[in-house]
């Protein structure tokens, strides 16, 4: 079983990757808080593998996660393997030691643990990479991919492949709580004149934060995933006026269908 959280598509990709290499179910953190399932209780057969999946935002694993896991119940738990795998622009800070903490409290074990670097999406600050970096950041992935396979489905203990960055600690314990009460601000978000009101970040929203009639409308709740930028088929979605000349990025190996949150 393993659990995911992506925006734009990088981690739902990875998740789905070593779900189809060692025939794990996926299941979306986003889809199971937006359905006010306050028990997070799942069932567990015998040997069954359990991973965790989900971006970086700012040196730490998404508040949603974090609220998942720390709610997160498991029936007939024996042991199982845990894995954790961060997908990140360049580090992740202590992210993973974040994860680990929050299984230790649960008398839950991490067994391995890894970071992969993927496409940025994250346009507010800086811009998507050029379709020559996307790629090689993605094929450098998939060797990263081949490797956490080749460690779950032999269940491997003890294996930690993780780019952490300069000062881990400060970045995950500082930088993240500022950007959680700073820079999750729905104030700038705006559609322009050329949104054709399809829907589609509204369906794609993890929070489920938008409305759209005839065009989008931000409630308060966000969690700066950027699906709602990156998505939509015109452009037309703004964060102020800085990503406006700024390009866009979806995992291209995602399409939107399965980016939607149930």
């Amino acid at each position: 079983m393993i659990f995911y959280f992506s925006g734009t598509g990088n981690s739902l990709y990875v998740a789905k990757n070593i779900g189809e290499h060692n025939k794990e179910e996926l299941v979306s953190i986003a889809s199971a808080i937006n359905n006010k399932d306050e028990s997070y209780e799942y069932t567990l057969k015998d040997g069954e593998i359990i991973g965790f999946v989900y971006p970086i935002y700012a040196w730490a694993p998404p508040k949603m996660v974090i609220q998942f896991i720390k709610k997160l119940k498991f029936n007939n738990y024996k042991n199982n393997y845990i894995f954790t795998v961060a997908t990140c622009g360049e580090n992740v800070g202590n992210a993973i030691k974040v994860i680990s903490n929050l299984l230790n409290k649960k008398n839950l074990t991490l067994k391995s643990g890894f970071s992969i670097q993927m496409p940025n999406n994250y346009i507010i600050s800086g811009d998507v990479y050029t379709k020559k970096v996307e790629q090689e950041k993605l094929s450098q992935a998939e060797l990263v991919l081949n490797k956490i396979n080749d460690v779950v489905k032999n269940s491997k203990d003890g294996i930690f492949e993780i780019e952490k960055g300069f000062v881990p600690g400060i970045l995950t314990s500082v930088i993240s709580p500022l950007f959680n009460k700073k820079g999750l601000d729905t104030k700038k978000f705006h559609a322009g004149h050329n949104c054709t009101g399809c829907g589609i970040c509204e369906s794609t929203c993890n929070c489920k934060n938008i409305k759209v009639r005839k065009k989008p409308i931000w409630g308060k709740k966000c969690i700066q995933c950027l699906a709602c930028i990156n998505l939509c088929p015109k452009r037309a979605i703004q964060y102020g006026k800085g990503t406006e000349k700024k390009g866009r990025y979806k995992n291209p190996n995602i399409n939107v269908k399965e980016m939607m949150i149930k």
